[in-house]
């Protein structure tokens, strides 16, 4: 199970990672709309090394190496992600997290439009990211009872 959970984080990031890092301008107006108070070069520090440590705590997750490391990053970045996202559903604000491109595989038009739309919310984004800081914490937890295992496949 935790082979699996760990995949499924690695893969989320690694598709998040790689959707900001092919659009980073994109992301940084996405980073600008949570209004967050935070200086201007805080916000673009946020979006050049986010999109890059989320590629590398996913490949790490995928590959198993490093894993409770990963993990542990992938942990504060999903709690971040709550916080930010909280805060910005709290106050109202009409955004997408910019996490996942869904226009890319053609999703965005036609009957799936709504579902899109709901799956790009930031309320949706705000459970996402509490369910995937569970799926952190697990990742974490099993690998401590466990501190034997180098890698997820050895004995």
């Amino acid at each position: 199970m935790r082979k699996l959970v760990r995949w499924i984080l690695g893969a989320l990031l690694v598709w998040a990672a790689l959707s900001k890092i092919a659009n980073p301008l994109e992301f940084y107006s996405g980073v600008a709309a949570y209004q967050v108070p935070l200086p201007g070069f805080a916000l673009r520090a946020t979006a050049v090394v986010l999109p890059w440590l989320e590629l590398i705590c996913g490949l790490l997750l995928l590959a198993g190496l490093w894993t409770r490391a990963a993990a542990a990053w992938a942990l504060v970045l999903f709690v971040v992600f709550t916080v930010a996202t909280g805060q910005a559903w709290a106050r109202g604000l009409e955004i997408s997290c910019g996490c996942f491109n869904l226009e890319a595989l053609g999703l965005g038009a036609g009957r799936m439009r709504p579902l899109v739309e709901m799956f790009e919310s930031v309320g949706f984004a705000f459970v996402r990211a509490a369910v995937l800081a569970l799926g952190a914490v697990y990742v974490l937890r099993e690998g401590a009872a466990r501190p034997w295992r180098a890698r997820e496949g050895t004995v």
